[in-house]
């Protein structure tokens, strides 16, 4: 009689296994943190640097030791650049604040009514007009500037709000941007509520346009941000020094402060202060878009 085979001891080489699996997981996490991190101190040291620039007398600017805290905090750089005559800084932010909300609250009303019809409503055409739309993505900015300025010019818009705000409209990306959440939004949604009697204007505002609340606030922050950091379109449109915004009103200083950088980092400081905010006050939504937009053609 042959005695009982032993069992096959397999639990060494599995212990051995997932230990080197956790060891892989976390040398590739502290990796990854590592990157993120870097790239974070990419982005965050030049304006931390900005700041404390802000903040520093004119004589501690040259010193060949670096310091992140000023010996001496003083708000002369930003006394001096909002008293000054020559640079109405209070008249270009309050220009700024007006352009950019205009422009983005009426391309959120454009690119999702626009996002909307090509996601949901058929019509000869839709795919074909979409995919020439979305052709211009590839096109460089700088070729519209000259046809652009001939149309405003010859509106009798220029050195006004409206010669700087009506091309902005023209916004594929958002239309794009919109149509992609649209389409990741159930139809039968829309459907019951059609069966309910709601025509497509009620089905739009009542129950398509609230689900959208994550994706409209993403890109209010991008058109704002885009419309707030404009120089060139703005520069060309907006000559007179009342109706001119932060960014042409403050390359000024370049010129006329041209040691002086005390005062462009303040000016500066006061240009990203508002972006700054409005991405904090959002951040939840913007978080909630990326989670949620689907990537549905």
């Amino acid at each position: 009689m042959t005695p009982p085979s032993m069992p096959v001891q397999h639990s060494e080489p599995i212990r051995h296994s997932e230990a080197r699996y956790r060891l892989q997981r976390s040398v590739g996490r502290v990796a990854l943190y590592a990157l993120m991190v870097c790239i974070a101190l990419i982005v965050i040291i030049p304006l931390l640097w900005m700041l404390s620039t802000s903040f520093k007398l004119k004589s501690q600017l040259f010193s060949r030791e670096i310091y992140w805290i000023p010996k001496v905090i003083t708000l002369e750089n930003y006394t001096k650049i909002l008293n000054n005559p020559s640079t109405p800084i209070a008249l270009w932010f309050r220009n700024s604040v007006i352009v950019a909300t205009l422009t983005t609250v009426a391309k959120l009303a454009l690119d999702s009514l626009a996002g909307y019809g090509y996601a949901r409503l058929e019509f000869p055409g839709r795919k074909q007009l979409f995919g020439l739309l979305l052709a211009t993505l590839f096109l460089p900015g700088v070729m519209f500037l000259v046809p652009n300025f001939v149309t405003v010019a010859r509106l009798g818009m220029l050195n006004k709000f409206s010669g700087a705000i009506v091309p902005a409209l023209a916004s594929v990306f958002g239309v794009y941007f919109m149509r992609q959440f649209f389409l990741s939004i159930p139809k039968e949604l829309e459907e019951a509520a059609a069966i309910d009697g709601a025509n497509t204007f009620q089905i739009f505002f009542q129950i398509v346009l609230p689900l959208a609340k994550p994706a409209l606030a993403t890109l209010a922050v991008i058109e704002f941000l885009g419309s707030w950091n404009d120089f060139l379109w703005a520069l060309l449109v907006l000559k007179d020094r009342a109706v001119q915004t932060l960014q042409p009103g403050l390359r000024t200083l370049q010129g006329a402060y041209t040691s002086e950088y005390g005062l462009m980092m303040a000016g500066a400081v006061i240009v990203a202060l508002p972006v700054l905010l409005l991405y904090a006050f959002l951040q939840r939504y913007v978080v909630e878009s990326v989670a949620t937009t689907g990537l549905k053609g």
